[in-house]
């Protein structure tokens, strides 16, 4: 089952915030949707999806496993109460939000409870989140690389984490990535304005084509209309090696997601 290519990100969006932007979504052809246990949002983004008339099969929903969930008397458990709160039977695919914390909880631990989690059917995938080269090594010594749906990471034209990025593939792992438009400051770059100018297109949209184009999966969030609709358009923009090779060098390590205590060490 192929993860979407686009999809809804709700990271920082909660109550009727988040209730608003997942309904415009699913108005606008949106159908996957990207929450978290930590992000507080699952009820709300549940009880949307039930009045919103769209069939269960026709979404794709990923959630994510919280650190203090990893264990594996709690981790089935949690992923229970996400159903809940969710209102559905399972979910389409269930990440690791950010491995444990000094390797509290070992990888194989969590990694083999995740499996038991997809073999009872609660998840349909399972995957990974903020996993160094090392960390996705032991994951598919534990479970194998066929189970490991993704890997979701930073990923912007600021931070392309090329290691991460081809080690993965090498091992058949597929890319996700989250903060895509660098917190909105890549909006603004000239390299990326000059190349919007050029496809009659916005920034945001050449940044998640250009996303798309190097075969990763993108989950842009937004609570404005009009942006989730133009942000939708990138599906159909396509970047031609010029501007891939203009946007390749604007790598520079700016990494904006590193939680003090959470973070592993990064590649």
């Amino acid at each position: 089952m192929a993860i979407p290519v686009f999809g809804l990100g709700t990271f920082r969006l909660k109550d009727d915030v988040v209730t608003s932007s997942v309904k415009t979504a699913l108005e606008l052809g949106y159908r996957a949707i990207d929450t978290a246990q930590i992000y507080d949002n699952e009820a709300a983004i549940g009880q949307v999806i039930a009045n919103s008339g769209v069939a269960r099969n026709d979404l794709y929903i990923t959630t994510k496993i919280w650190t203090e969930n990893l264990s594996k008397d709690k981790l089935i458990p949690s992923l229970k109460e996400s159903l809940k709160k969710l209102q559905t039977d399972y979910v389409d695919l269930t990440l690791i939000h950010w491995p444990s914390p000094n390797d509290a909880v070992p990888v194989e631990e969590y990694m083999q409870a995740l499996l038991e989690a997809k073999k009872q059917g609660l998840t349909r995938e399972i995957g990974v989140s903020n996993f160094t080269i090392a960390l996705m090594d032991k994951a598919i010594a534990t479970v194998g690389a066929a189970n490991i749906a993704t890997n979701q990471i930073e990923l912007s034209p600021y931070l392309q984490n090329r290691q991460v990025v081809d080690w993965a593939r090498q091992h058949g792992i597929h890319i996700t990535s989250y903060m895509t438009l660098a917190y909105g400051k890549a909006l603004t770059d000239n390299v990326i304005m000059r190349i919007a100018q050029k496809h009659h297109a916005t920034p945001a949209q050449v940044i998640l084509a250009w996303a798309m184009g190097e075969g990763y999966s993108v989950i842009p969030s937004s609570t404005k209309r009009e942006n989730l609709a133009s942000n939708l358009l990138a599906v159909d923009l396509h970047l031609d090696e010029e501007d891939k090779k203009a946007i390749a060098a604007l790598e520079c390590n700016d990494r904006l997601v590193n939680p003090e205590g959470l973070a592993p060490v990064w590649d």
